[in-house]
Order: C-alpha cells, then sequence, then structure tokens
C-alpha cells in the first residue's frame, strides 16, 4: 500500500465509479458517433493522398505530360494540378463541415449535454 491509495490493494472508492466521460466513451451513441466520424475521415484521407500521390507520381515520372501548355499561354497541366491541390484541400473541408453538420453535430451536442449533467 503506497501513502496514496485509499485502501488496501490499491484502489480507491473513486476507481470503482467511472466518470462521466468514461460512461459515455463506452457508450453505443459514441461508439456509432465514432465510426461515423473515422468512415469519413479515413475515406478522405485516401482520396486525397492517392491523388496527391498521382500528383508527385506525374511530376516526377510523366514530364511531357506536366509540361505541355494549356492553350497559348505559359500555364502547363503541371501548375494547374499543383493548384487543384489546394482547391482539393478547401474542398475536403467544405465537404467535412456539411457531413459534420449533417451527421455529427446533433448526436455530438447530445452526449456533449450527457456529459455536462453529470458533472
Amino acid at each position: 500500500m503506497s501513502a496514496t491509495d485509499d485502501t488496501p490493494g490499491g484502489s480507491s472508492a473513486l476507481d470503482a465509479t467511472p466518470s462521466a466521460y468514461q460512461e459515455v466513451q463506452s457508450s453505443p451513441e459514441f461508439g456509432s458517433l465514432r465510426r461515423r466520424w473515422r468512415g469519413f475521415i479515413f475515406m478522405m484521407t485516401a482520396v486525397f493522398l492517392g491523388w496527391f500521390l498521382v500528383y508527385v507520381l506525374l511530376s516526377d515520372f510523366a514530364h511531357g505530360v506536366v509540361d505541355t501548355r494549356i492553350g497559348g499561354t505559359n500555364f502547363t497541366v503541371g501548375l494547374v494540378l499543383g493548384l487543384l491541390q489546394f482547391v482539393s484541400t478547401f474542398l475536403i473541408a467544405t465537404l467535412y463541415v456539411r457531413f459534420a453538420n449533417k451527421n455529427l453535430d446533433d448526436d455530438a451536442e447530445a452526449l456533449r449535454q450527457r456529459v455536462e449533467e453529470k458533472l
């Protein structure tokens, strides 16, 4: 028994009762919310990384493609693809906000209120 233990054997009375956070974390609602969030995040991460990998591979191995001028301008396919990386980042952020507003926020708010009531 250490000086900080309340009871012999190393467990205190507080350890026997799960906190409000632990209760919510073990709830099926939290599990569902987490699965929906992870499904979106992992899918979008894979899409973005795939798109970025295509850009990098084209830049490194397909010089003829990325050096192609568009129309009679100084814009090349590589420059446009590089700028589209920024566009895709903002697009993914916008899609996430819409997804969260539609599929996550109401359930997350309900769980937050449940935790606050128990505190």
